[in-house]
């Protein structure tokens, strides 16, 4: 899961590539590197951490070529070091590549190289791309061709850029991994997301699995695996630059937490409109295929599996159609039943989870219809499905998942009214009632982001603790495991979410005096239930924070009130004052909140 970008024109390129890579720096930040062609040789530039360091490199000040290559890591193979940072170069010194994914077979593709004479100056698997590429080339002398040999030799996931003084240009290829090519005016740039480079061109091809690109400054060329010339199509991006800017916010996370409303109408714009039915014109499912369907299956990773666990709760309730959830990464093993009967639904924001595609793959091979939920136009999943909803959140830079959440919950409940419409499941003042409350949830969440100051003086109180609880029961136990995650992920506090019952069947165990528990109450029917259960940490010494839309009194807990809304929508309006706590917690810790550690963006590995 690294960044990579690439530029080839009349401008140098330094800075471009810098530029590239601070916008990239959410998929990684264990090292960085660039290499530049200039006076005929190629020069290198890499330092361990964050890509400011490059900048620090005195050396840097004299590059004065305008074609080079970038990366930003995010350690797979060997530990985060200078050595092991890209761009890696072959023995010769010929070619410099960059590279996102995994080379599942490098052992033995290193193993064979180094019968052959090369030697190996890092602990990754991208080492043995450029040295491939050097054996071939010597065998053949035809670049085009020693790199379609190479890319054959390689087994997993790849998005690779290559340059060398024997040619003008920039080659690129990809395999199950992110890669664009901005076109501009005499000069043209690649990177592995719109962003890095939304601020030069707003043209954009996508490469597909399997093919090869070869970029310079007057064009852009593509082959199949054949090395036949072929035409992609170009797409126009629409996304407002100062979309990926923090716009006066201190960190991208908090600016992402207040456009949530914007989100949610763009997500919602033409699809779900009063007094007339919803309109998913992308989705060609009717009253027949709808009918037969014994399951739907959503699969998803992290946040967006919490978002699919919203989805099934409306799904069943709306529609009456069985519903499971499962992760990604587990669903090719647990040997689902899959037919064609059987619908399968994808979330995955960057449209880029390598484990997500696995399963889409899956689901495809056995007849299911597919449907990807993403925000990326053109990414992986969305060629793979059958059909797609993009969900319009807007490019989302920080790491931890916020408006794309949002986003997606809104996206899938659409689409459950969209379902129970065409199968007459609901009663149709009942289906505007929801749709008159879904389109108000912007209001309610501005309500919510216009009052901070309780949720800022709650996470001065568990910014020292070392362990939290989140409990709910039905639709409160999804947002607990969302609002669990986000603390997890950047302050870095240990947090487990529970329903609320299972606390006595094991995890009450873990409550001592002042341990903070976070509960969930967004359903009148359950209140009690949960209250019960709040009562049975209290007296073990738990400090209580609520989140809640019921009227509750109770001098014991510190209660957190949000606008009442239907329970199916609940988790719309509940996780905002959960994402925010995680963020004012982790700021008083002094954390970098959009690049928590460990963690990318875009998870391209298995």
């Amino acid at each position: 899961m690294c960044g990579i970008v690439g530029y080839i024109g009349n401008k140098k390129a330094n800075p471009i590539l810098i530029d590239g890579l601070l916008a990239l720096e959410y998929r990684g930040y264990d090292s960085a590197g660039i290499a530049l062609i200039d006076n005929g040789k190629i020069n290198v530039f890499k330092e361990k951490g964050r890509v400011k360091n490059i900048s620090l490199n005195n050396n840097m000040d004299t590059a004065t070529g305008n074609v080079g290559i970038a990366h930003t890591r995010w350690a797979t193979h060997g530990k985060p070091s200078q050595e092991n940072a890209h761009p890696h170069m072959d023995n010769s010194k010929m070619f410099a590549v960059v590279h996102n994914g995994i080379i599942e077979n490098y052992s033995e593709l290193r193993e064979f190289l180094k019968k052959k004479g090369y030697h190996f100056d890092s602990e990754t698997d991208t080492e043995v791309i450029p040295n491939l590429i050097h054996y071939y080339y010597q065998d053949c002398n035809n670049f085009l061709e020693a790199f379609n040999r190479t890319l054959n030799d390689l087994k997993g996931s790849y998005a690779i850029l290559v340059i060398s003084p024997l040619f003008e240009g920039v080659y690129v290829a990809k395999m199950a991994s992110p890669l664009v090519i901005g076109e501009g005016n005499n000069e043209n740039f690649i990177a592995s997301d719109i962003p890095a480079i939304l601020s030069y061109t707003k043209e954009f091809y996508f490469l597909n699995d399997g093919e090869i690109g070869y970029i310079t400054k007057q064009e852009i060329k593509f082959y199949n695996n054949k090395l036949e010339k072929i035409v992609n199509e170009k797409k126009v991006i629409e996304w407002d630059k100062n979309a990926a800017d923090k716009d006066g916010f201190d960190d991208y996370m908090l600016k992402e937490i207040y456009e949530q409303p914007r989100a949610i109408k763009e997500t919602l714009a033409g699809r779900v409109v009063l007094n007339n039915s919803c309109n998913f014109p992308d989705l060609e499912i009717d009253k027949n295929y709808l009918e037969k369907i014994k399951r739907v299956y959503i699969v998803a990773c992290g946040t967006a599996m919490h978002a699919g666990l919203v989805g099934k709760k409306a799904i069943e309730q709306l529609c009456n159609i069985t519903t499971i959830v499962d992760v990604a990464s587990e669903f090719r093993y647990n040997k689902p039943i899959i037919d064609d009967e059987t619908l399968c639904i994808f979330i995955s924001q960057s449209g880029e989870t390598a484990d997500t595609i696995a399963a889409l793959k899956l689901a495809k091979s056995n007849n299911a219809k597919t449907i990807a939920i993403s925000n990326v136009l053109g990414s992986s999943i969305t060629r793979e499905a059958d059909y797609v909803v993009y969900t319009h959140a807007g490019p989302e830079i920080a790491v931890a998942s916020t408006k794309a959440y949002v986003s997606q919950v809104a996206t899938i409940i659409g689409m459950a009214i969209y379902f129970a419409e065409i199968l007459d499941t609901l009663d149709k003042k009942e289906i505007e009632k929801i749709k008159t409350e879904l389109l108000d949830l912007p209001s309610k969440i501005d309500k919510v982001l216009d009052n901070t100051k309780e949720i800022i003086d709650i996470a001065k109180n568990i910014t020292n603790e070392t362990n939290a609880f989140y409990i709910g029961r039905g639709n409160d136990y999804n947002i607990a495991l969302e609002g669990s995650l986000k603390l997890k992920e950047i302050s870095y506090i240990h947090s487990e979410a529970y329903p609320a019952g299972e606390l006595k069947h094991g995890p009450i165990a873990l409550i001592e005096n002042d341990t903070y528990v976070i509960g969930i109450i967004t359903n009148s029917d359950i209140c009690e239930k949960t209250l019960s259960n709040l009562e049975e940490v209290k007296t073990r010494g738990a400090k209580i924070v609520l989140i809640s839309n019921v009227d509750i009194v109770n001098e014991d807990m510190i209660i957190v009130n949000i606008p009442q809304i239907n329970s199916i929508l609940a988790p719309i309006v509940a996780i905002i004052p959960l994402q925010l706590l995680a963020y004012y917690i982790a700021k008083n810790k002094g954390l970098d909140v959009d690049k928590p550690r460990n963690l990318a963006k875009s998870v391209t590995v298995e």
